[in-house]
């Protein structure tokens, strides 16, 4: 199996039964026995977070407050490697490694479903608690119909726009019930050009290049836009005549031509609207804090285009799962119910700037909430927004696609790239025997 940085492989998943005594074997160590636990039982833990981020502090003091209100588990952080680490959890759940808890971006879940690294989450998850999620989240945390992650954020694409700017090349300000199609959109680029202001009017955040899963996220659903996609999502879940299907191919042969023709960079930068260098950013809801405070009330929200199949973005965040040998899943479970509830959704989202996960904490979010100013997000996501697939080929599929992008804008062929990228992905899930379900 290839995780996020390419080259990791599994020959077959772990065995149910091997996990189960491997689990039972570490619940009598922790226990000590079939005796009541003298002390607290132990929860590991990991996050990507940077111990220094707000997100890290919310987790952190969420800990300390569940260990001060209960003792019968004691959940403590342990540290984890934050450089490629998808990549890293696949090694540690190879040799056996994971601990109770972890989050997990929510494209890879597939990943560590399909050989049975997390242990199913459904028996935990109360009905009420399960229909009050975006159904965004709740579908990026199953794989074959069983739910096995919950995350306590969702994300959304959408166009920043520079209202000045807009206005002043008489560009008609666009809504989810009227979206730009392609040509208004491509018209709009080209008087943006045209004005001379700008070394190139719209950002694609090209700068984020090979080693990102940005690309990935916010390109792909133009090809969805197009009537494209990154691979059949039927049954047999290969990506040739799709990633390289007509389809595809017209919407990456546009991508093409807005670099081509100046409207976008291939040097682009972070801080190209906060700076003026654009007019529109193709960019996702965390550019909200920094691009309001430079730009004030210029900053307008735009909705994607339409580019003939309705309005499509980006979605999926991190998520958290519970490994297959943690001994103590009801402990893990409780401690990820407090991160869960509207509360501590509140307290993360208040922090990070992300969509919440519940509607509960989404009418109470001053950005998200009826009348918030990123509200747009949450209503594209709702009609708009399209998971990444979740095969457990994801890793392999997602840097393909990446590489192909970069080749294609720099100059190569787009039918060879997509073509070869199709391939490989395609042997990729071959060798696996296309990821049956035990």
């Amino acid at each position: 199996m290839t995780g996020a940085g390419g080259g990791w492989r599994r020959s077959e998943p772990l065995r149910r039964r091997g996990r189960a005594a491997l689990a039972a074997l570490l619940l009598c160590a922790v226990q000590g026995g079939a005796a009541a636990p003298a002390r607290p039982i132990l929860v590991t833990a990991w996050t990507h977070a940077e111990p220094e981020s707000p997100e890290y502090g919310a987790v952190k003091a969420a800990a300390d407050a569940f260990n001060r209100r209960q003792h019968t588990y004691r959940v403590e952080f342990l540290p984890s490697m934050r450089r490629d680490f998808p990549t890293w959890v696949h090694h540690q759940a190879a040799n056996g490694s994971l601990p109770c808890l972890l989050d997990i971006d929510g494209p890879y879940l597939a990943e560590f479903a399909w050989p049975q690294d997390f242990q199913p989450i459904d028996r935990f998850v109360p009905r009420k608690m399960l229909d009050d999620f975006l159904p965004s989240v709740v579908e990026q945390g199953r794989y074959q119909g069983r739910l096995y992650s919950l995350g306590q954020f969702e994300s959304g694409l959408v166009l920043w726009g520079n209202l000045r700017y807009l206005r002043a090349v008489g560009a008609r300000i666009p809504t989810l019930k009227a979206p730009w199609r392609l040509d208004e959109f491509e018209q709009v680029l080209a008087r943006l050009a045209a004005t001379g202001k700008f070394a190139y009017p719209l950002t694609m955040a090209f700068y984020n290049g090979r080693g990102d899963e940005f690309i990935t996220y916010a390109y792909s659903p133009i090809l969805q836009g197009f009537g494209g996609d990154l691979i059949d999502r039927g049954p047999h879940g290969t990506a040739k005549g799709v990633l390289d299907g007509p389809r595809s191919l017209a919407a990456v042969r546009r991508i093409r031509h807005w670099f081509d023709a100046g409207w976008a960079g291939v040097r682009d930068s972070p801080d190209d609207l906060e700076k003026g260098r654009v007019a529109l950013a193709w960019n996702g809801h965390w550019h909200y804090r920094s691009a309001r405070q430079a730009l004030g009330r210029d900053l307008v929200v735009l909705p994607l285009p339409d580019f003939g199949r309705g309005v499509k973005t980006g979605m999926g965040s991190w998520a958290w799962a519970i490994s297959s040998t943690c001994p103590a899943p009801e402990g893990a479970w409780a401690f990820m119910a407090d991160l869960l509830s509207t509360e501590g959704i509140l307290r993360m989202t208040n922090l990070n700037g992300a969509v919440p996960a519940r509607r509960s904490a989404l009418r109470r979010s001053p950005l998200y909430g009826a009348g918030g100013p990123l509200h747009l997000v949450v209503r594209q996501l709702e009609l708009g927004g399209v998971p990444r697939p979740a095969t457990p080929a994801y890793g392999s599929l997602s840097q393909e696609f990446r590489n192909a992008i970069v080749n294609i804008v720099m100059g190569g062929d787009a039918q060879t790239e997509l073509s070869n990228a199709a391939d490989r992905i395609d042997r990729e899930i071959a060798a696996h025997d296309g990821y049956p379900y035990p």
